[in-house]
């Protein structure tokens, strides 16, 4: 005789009968779907049930709390209510000042201790085997014996009261064709409980072998597979270790009980186009994809469209390539660390040599990668650093910028140093996100020190009007058949991504919209914290205060004609860029580009 414990309104009762008796009700659920989802059970003093509980809703990805008990009622059940069948099989692992000391078939024998102990009953979110059906996908133990293998992360949860410890999560190697359609089904069934938090290399998430899970039975990434990750309620074994707590329980990985509790934020169904996620490759080595919502990334696919006008008449039309603008700053999101490099120096004849195209969006971006806590600094020519230095210090007196930019500059040597120079603290397991706005690279034109590093360096992204600018190899053909003298000018070094416009500082104010519009969308921001912490409000103010704004770039443009710079077009010292005014065609474009990012979906 076996059964699955209902947990329903009877939760005191039926967790007390539940771990006070040794016999099957605690199950293997990892692939049992239903009306009824599987749930862990975490037993802690009474002392730290607070903490604990505060712990859980500070890390509600891998935590999610159903409910918990009431202390000091802990009992045995009437006679005659428990089955007569008995199991010496383990259900529970018993911790002892941090360490799991032994498994347990049940709690009997701490019948004593339970009556000054809490437990507590995490929700395991949602059926992965009914996504994976919902998604056209085998089940990869169609047996359903083994637990999902479970690894842990270097990512840390937020800590409270004692209770600290890294990420667990699960692991399904997915077909890359099936990736949205999986993400989707899971979004529908779990909510916010069913959406991955990585999809991608495992090591950026500091597993180093998908062989080797902390739990469970390991699972082999077959070719044209990627491995997806979801947050694991055995987080909470990590907790359990690091509050030392003379003694604790918790049910073993794979043994759970089923429950019809829900947790509000996983409540499954229709999903909005504010929670419909879209999956977007963004990296091939180390291979990573992002996700956003359907609606956040229409909204950036509209700046994409607005900054994509031809004002020159360049035939930048044919050079312009769907989505780079989204994967763009989807790639840009997931950066720590980020070099802007800008300057191209158009006037030989004139010092400075600047034109008017390419700082202002630099520093429009830097600013607003500043506002999202982002490490940043502009990389300039030496020639040009004392300019730089100028206009940033100039932009802080006169409000543009909140904080100085550090402005850096590659003193020279060897390709080798330069290498090292653009990557953080020299380590090049950790190059910083390079995003040239725009750069001098391109045949027949000065290469400055620091580009011909770059050449050697992948870098995700930069952005172009005219084909010459650094990154824009990506649509060399297009620029050699269509913009003139493109045989000449065309940039042989690819990015992976080329943001186009017709002017680019136009490419730099769509990229900062565009985090914007990310950081402000709930499934992008979820998958960027890993569901881990709290979650910043959709508008955040200081976001909406490092926006480009009108003011703010008629200053930039200000603080750049005091100091002689030159429209790159007509070689003028006036408020004009590429040759365009500044009232007529750049400030509407700016005003356009914020209008779109903070309209209602």
């Amino acid at each position: 005789m076996s059964f699955t414990l209902h947990l329903k309104s009877r939760l005191p009762t039926a967790l007390r009968s539940l771990i006070l008796q040794k016999k099957p009700n605690i199950r293997n659920t990892s692939s049992m779907a239903g009306e009824l989802r599987p749930a862990s059970l975490v037993v802690l003093p009474r002392s730290l049930a607070p903490a604990f509980e505060r712990f859980c809703q500070a890390n509600t990805g891998p935590l999610p709390l159903l409910g918990q008990s009431e202390p000091e009622k802990w009992m045995l059940p009437a006679q005659g209510a428990v089955s007569e069948t008995r199991v010496d099989r383990p259900q529970f692992w018993k911790y002892e000042f941090g360490a799991c000391t032994g498994s347990l078939a049940s709690l009997e024998q701490y019948s004593e201790q339970l009556k000054d102990m809490v437990a507590f009953l995490l929700g395991c979110s949602f059926s992965l085997e009914e996504a994976l059906e919902k998604a056209g996908l085998p089940r990869r133990d169609p047996a359903g014996h083994s637990p999902a293998a479970a690894y842990k992360t270097t990512v840390p949860c937020v800590t409270h009261a004692g209770f600290c410890c890294p990420l667990v999560v699960t692991m399904r190697p997915i077909p890359k064709d099936k990736l949205e359609g999986l993400v989707r089904a899971c979004c529908s069934l779990g909510g916010e409980q069913g959406q991955p938090v990585h999809i991608g290399d495992p090591e950026l998430l500091g597993i180093k072998e998908l062989s080797k899970p902390a739990y469970g039975d390991a699972v082999v990434c077959s070719p044209g597979e990627v491995p997806v990750f979801w947050p694991s309620p055995l987080t909470s074994l990590g907790a359990l270790s690091s509050c030392e707590t003379p003694l604790a329980f918790a049910s073993i990985p794979g043994c759970t009980v089923m429950t019809d509790l829900k947790d509000t934020k996983a409540a499954a169904g229709c999903l909005t186009p504010e929670r419909i996620p879209e999956v977007h490759h963004i990296s091939q080595d180390p291979l990573h994809y992002s996700i956003a919502s359907v609606s956040a990334s229409q909204k950036i696919r509209e700046l994409e469209s607005v900054i994509g006008i031809d004002p020159g008449n360049r035939g930048i039309g044919h050079l312009l390539c769907k989505d780079e603008l989204l994967k763009a700053s989807l790639s840009l999101s997931h950066a720590r660390s980020v070099l802007i490099t800008t300057g191209f120096p158009t006037h030989f004849n004139h010092e400075p040599p600047e034109e008017t195209d390419g700082p202002p969006g630099a520093v429009a971006l830097a600013a607003f990668l500043q506002a999202l806590e982002k490490e940043v600094a502009i990389i300039v020519d030496q020639r040009a650093w004392n300019l730089h230095q100028k206009i940033v210090e100039d932009a802080v007196e006169q409000g543009v910028l909140k904080t100085p930019i550090p402005i850096l500059t590659y003193q020279g040597g060897s390709v080798e140093a330069a290498q090292a120079f653009l990557c953080k603290d020299g380590d090049p397991q950790t190059p910083r996100y390079v995003c040239p706005i725009p750069g001098c690279l391109a045949s027949g034109l000065p290469v400055l020190p620091w580009s011909r590093a770059l050449t050697q360096l992948p870098f995700p992204s930069g952005v172009g009007d005219g084909g010459n600018e650094l990154g824009m190899g990506k649509v060399k053909e297009a620029v050699r058949r269509h913009i003139r003298h493109g045989d000449v000018i065309a940039c042989d070094v690819e990015a992976d991504f080329a943001v186009i416009a017709g002017v680019s500082n136009w490419g730099g104010y769509a990229l900062a919209c565009a985090l914007y519009i990310l950081y402000s969308c709930a499934v992008h921001s979820q998958y960027l914290r890993k569901a881990v912490g709290p979650s910043r409000a959709p508008g955040d103010q200081a976001w909406t205060q490092a926006l480009p704004s009108v003011i703010k770039e008629e200053k930039m443009l200000g603080i750049l004609v005091q100091h002689r710079v030159r429209s790159g077009v007509s070689g003028v010292v006036g408020m004009e860029v590429d040759g365009l005014p500044f009232h007529n065609t750049h400030a509407e474009m700016i005003q356009k580009l914020v209008d779109v990012t903070r309209a209602q979906v």
